[in-house]
């Protein structure tokens, strides 16, 4: 039967660096002993977990890296947590996934507390778990599902995407040959590790890849300057918002500071920007700035990556390139014909191993975003010249803000509680820095007042922050069709 090849591939790296994390280097096989404690911890005396959830609350280094490791090791489900969530989007994870236990880091553990109490789950302090002793542990078939990943979608709630260890395996082999991975690579890894981008892109093919990552909790602008100032780094990775920010910098910097950062994103082979559009003018002046031509991908949580501009040709700005490794790709019209050609747009859908298994206990909706085992992505996009370029989404209900992709009707059901808020209709708005914005429509209840700063306010409590509304419009009513059904893309004329 064959085991957990990421984990199996660690043991040949042996004492060569794995993760640094606050100012601490750990090899592979200190990452090898965390895990199996993690795993250890876990199992209790048991055999094997047999797909238990176990959700966990961790920001990036080793003890994030341990966890992820030993839940596999364990043979149980992965559920990453985001760092950002406010505690009903924490209630919704833990309860929808039905997890059994929870790993937190002790300065995390108070956010996840009360919540466990509640609910009856099990909490540990990871720090606690590093060193146990370990006893046999299961061998886990690639087949079995190894992670759960919630994203927004046409739905209100966000749903979870089940991955097999097989899924991911394929996601990893396809980005290490296609993006030429190697052992003496170094990258920072700053990035949400509740998302495909950070866990597979950067920690899983770097791990596959026997490479070195410096994990940040958060994107510290400074330090990470610092460090691309000292030429410690091969590869970078981020989402078109943080390069906005490091254009920003590099422009405000004294010109001898701005030199030594620039003369270190030059070094780099490689540097990837993904998770939303990245605006040809940030990819223009990113190269004019540093001389690197930035490698736009094309993915989303349930298939990894699918499209990706080439390692060695042209990086064509606005497109997303061609598809990877393993990855097949179609474009299909409203009216369901494969599109031939070049220069029609369609849906993109997307077959191979790398594709998710199902959305955790949502047959019915696993059932319908597939055809004859096609993944539909709910993605427009035309093939021009070979590149594929992305149009947008099919739903006007998906907000993709600063590379995080937001349910509009998620955030309508929060703001809908507000006191003084009759009928809301969220939309998102093009932003230079963000890609897009949560903007809110709003009827108010009548006698009440409503202001952004006090709806900022009052969401702050209950949606993380890339959630909250930055834009506020009190109106009457909605545009609404013949079917009394609110017009979105007419609410969102209303804020220009």
């Amino acid at each position: 039967m064959p085991g957990i090849r990421l984990i199996e591939r660690a043991r040949g790296a042996g004492d060569a660096p794995a993760v640094a994390s606050g100012g601490e280097r750990h090899s592979y096989a200190d990452l090898l002993r965390a895990s199996a404690g993690v795993a250890g911890t876990l199992l209790d005396g048991a055999e094997d977990l047999k797909e238990t959830r176990v959700a966990f609350l961790i920001p990036a280094g080793l003890e994030y890296a341990a966890a992820l490791w030993g839940v596999w090791r364990a043979g149980g489900i992965a559920v990453p947590l985001s760092l950002g969530a406010a505690a009903p989007e924490l209630e919704h994870v833990v309860t929808d996934a039905g997890v059994r236990a929870v790993l937190a880091s002790r300065p995390l553990r108070g956010r996840i507390e009360p919540l466990c109490r509640r609910l009856g789950v099990r909490l540990l302090c990871v720090e606690d778990t590093l060193g146990t002793e370990t006893s046999a542990l299961p061998r886990v078939a690639s087949e079995r599902p190894a992670m759960i990943l919630y994203t927004s979608g046409t739905t209100s709630k966000p749903k979870g995407v089940v991955t097999t260890h097989a899924n991911i395996e394929a996601q990893i082999t396809s980005l290490v040959e296609a993006w030429g991975w190697r052992e003496d690579d170094h990258i920072p890894l700053f990035l949400p590790l509740h998302h495909v981008h950070g866990i597979v892109n950067v920690l899983g093919c770097a791990l596959w890849s026997g490479a070195f990552v410096e994990a940040f909790e958060s994107f510290h602008l400074e330090r990470i300057l610092e460090r691309v100032g000292e030429k410690v780094y091969t590869l970078f990775m981020a989402v078109p918002t943080i390069y906005v920010k490091l254009i920003q910098a590099l422009e405000s910097a004294a010109p001898e500071e701005r030199q030594r950062w620039v003369e270190g994103f030059a070094a780099m082979r490689l540097m990837v920007s993904g998770s939303a559009a990245l605006p040809a003018s940030v990819h223009e002046r990113w190269t004019a700035l540093t001389g690197q031509k930035l490698l736009e991908r094309y993915g989303m949580t349930e298939i990894g990556m699918g499209l990706s501009n080439p390692l060695h040709g042209e990086r064509r700005p606005g497109a997303v390139g061609q598809p990877l490794p393993g990855v097949e790709v179609r474009l299909v019209t409203e009216s369901g014909d494969v599109v031939g050609g070049e220069d029609q747009p369609g849906e993109i859908q997307v077959r191979g191993p790398a594709v998710f298994r199902e959305y955790w206990n949502q047959p019915e909706v696993t059932k319908t975003s597939f055809v004859d085992g096609w993944f539909r992505t709910g993605d427009m996009a035309v093939l021009e010249r070979g590149y594929y370029r992305i149009l947008g989404r099919l739903s006007v209900d998906i907000i993709k803000s600063g590379g995080h992709k937001l349910s509009a009707l998620e955030i309508e059901d929060v703001v809908r509680q507000h006191p003084a808020v009759a009928e809301c209709a969220v939309v998102g708005l093009a932003d230079a820095t963000w890609g897009e914005i949560v903007a809110v429509a709003v009827v108010a209840e009548k006698g009440t007042d409503l202001d952004l700063p006090g709806l900022q306010a009052w969401a702050g409590e209950r949606l993380s922050r890339d959630k909250i509304p930055r834009r506020l419009l009190v109106v009457p009513d909605f545009p609404r069709n013949a079917m009394g059904k609110v017009v979105k893309p007419a609410v969102r004329e209303l804020f220009e």
